[in-house]
């Protein structure tokens, strides 16, 4: 399969986020799994390529052509893909994956990963949702997606949509047994009627 990986750019994370991605892609791809990914050559995003590459796994990066400082793409890519814009990579990178993962990230993490359950929700794509939630990093995103079901502005089915997985281990296994769960749009129609 080909996993899709989101996560931060930053070179300014605590070492332990860097090591359990690396560690992520490392599995992921003795298992035979390639990877999609932003193309980005630090943080997560490097993390990922790293591991994949260690494990023999194949590499696509897909960047916008604005991104092209020295640095700030991976080199190693067995293919890099480019775009005209952010939505078009956006777009790509969910035409080429299996399943997504968000390892921690920032804002554009958050942007691909609520467009992946947002689709999800509406019964567009039945593909996998894991939170790579090292060291609890998802845990204030889980509460608040809690409190969207509890005061009513979506449905608490969405919760079944997505995975928050502290470990590599437990990423992988849900990725290698996954299952969709049971949703329909009446669940969502039922929640904008009351």
């Amino acid at each position: 399969m080909n996993i899709c990986i989101y996560g931060a750019a930053s070179t300014e994370i605590d070492e332990i986020f860097i090591h359990e991605t690396e560690r992520l892609g490392y599995m992921l791809a003795k298992l035979g799994h390639d990877l999609v990914f932003g193309a980005g050559a630090n943080g997560l995003m490097g993390a990922a390529a790293r591991g994949f590459q260690r494990g023999g796994g194949k590499i696509y990066g897909v960047a916008p052509e604005f991104m092209n400082a020295d640095g700030l793409l991976f080199p190693d890519c067995d293919e890099l893909i480019r775009t005209a814009t952010m939505r078009e990579r956006k777009q790509k990178m969910d035409d080429m994956s299996d399943a997504f993962v968000a390892a921690p990230g920032g804002i554009g993490t958050y942007e691909e990963l609520f467009e992946i359950l947002t689709l999800k929700q509406l019964c567009q794509t039945k593909r996998a949702l894991v939170m790579l939630n090292t060291d609890g990093y998802y845990e204030p995103l889980r509460a608040m997606l809690q409190n969207s079901v509890d005061r009513r502005f979506m449905p608490a089915g969405t919760m079944r949509l997505l995975e928050f997985l502290d470990t590599p281990e437990e990423v992988v296994d849900y990725i290698e047994h996954y299952t969709e769960p049971e949703f329909t749009l009446e669940e969502v129609r039922n929640v904008s009627n009351t």
